[in-house]
């Protein structure tokens, strides 16, 4: 088997219990739950009209501007995973359109993470599978390899093992190892339920914000304690 061209088997996947639990839960708390240390770059943006995208990674690995193990992968793929490409952040030929996307949602596809560009942006717009990618150009791609598909890859420095939890909103793409999966699903859950909390306090009024001030002081900055007239 060369490597650089070459299709293998997923040797784990995430039970989709684990999936739909983090499909209720902000990718931004996820990610802080992560210690903001994880993320696929700014760059990769919603191409669908609204919606949360979770799912099971299967990745690919292709050269710039060339989708033919993309087309392999939507084949392969099984109800509820993300297909994710690592097409080297590319924008000068499209990695895939209206054909594929319809193609995908016959599949199960639960959504796209494209480093690289997509055309046909309207389809996408009214198939609103979620879709994330870089960016959008009219210019086709080309069929000819090479590529690699569930291998590890890596977004703007994210690495994804095939397997991973693949997580997106309107905030971002993120993924999750799944073997640590279980604990960040724990953390981001207690995040969100002392989220919730606070947001009740500042409805009611009953917030305490005391803790500006001091973060101010502890760092030596000087203000007023007094409020001008």
């Amino acid at each position: 088997m060369t490597i650089g061209f070459r299709i293998l088997n997923r040797k784990q996947v995430a039970p989709k219990s684990l999936v739909d639990a983090f499909a209720k839960l902000p990718v931004a708390n996820v990610s802080d739950s992560m210690w903001r240390m994880t993320a696929a770059g700014p760059q990769l943006r919603p191409m669908h009209a609204s919606g949360v995208m979770a799912g099971v990674a299967l990745t690919v690995r292709t050269r710039p501007g060339d989708n033919l193990m993309l087309h392999k992968a939507i084949d392969m793929a099984v109800p509820g995973d993300v297909i994710v490409v690592d097409g080297g952040g590319d924008l000068t030929n499209s990695l895939m359109g209206e054909l594929m996307l319809a193609q995908a949602v016959k599949r199960g596809v639960a959504g796209f993470v494209i480093y690289g560009a997509i055309r046909d942006r309207d389809a996408f717009l009214t198939t609103n599978l979620p879709t994330f990618a870089a960016g959008v150009t009219h210019r086709g791609p080309y069929k000819d390899g090479p590529g690699e598909i569930n291998v590890p890859i890596a977004l703007d420095g994210m690495v994804i093992e095939p397997g991973d939890i693949v997580v997106g909103d309107a905030d971002g793409v993120l993924a999750i190892p799944l073997a640590v999966a279980e604990g960040v699903l724990k953390s981001t859950q207690a995040k969100q339920d002392a989220e919730v909390v606070q947001m009740k306090s500042i409805a009611d009024g009953t917030i305490d914000r005391s803790w500006v001030d001091a973060a101010l002081k502890a760092r030596g900055c000087e203000f007023p304690t007094d409020r001008c007239a």
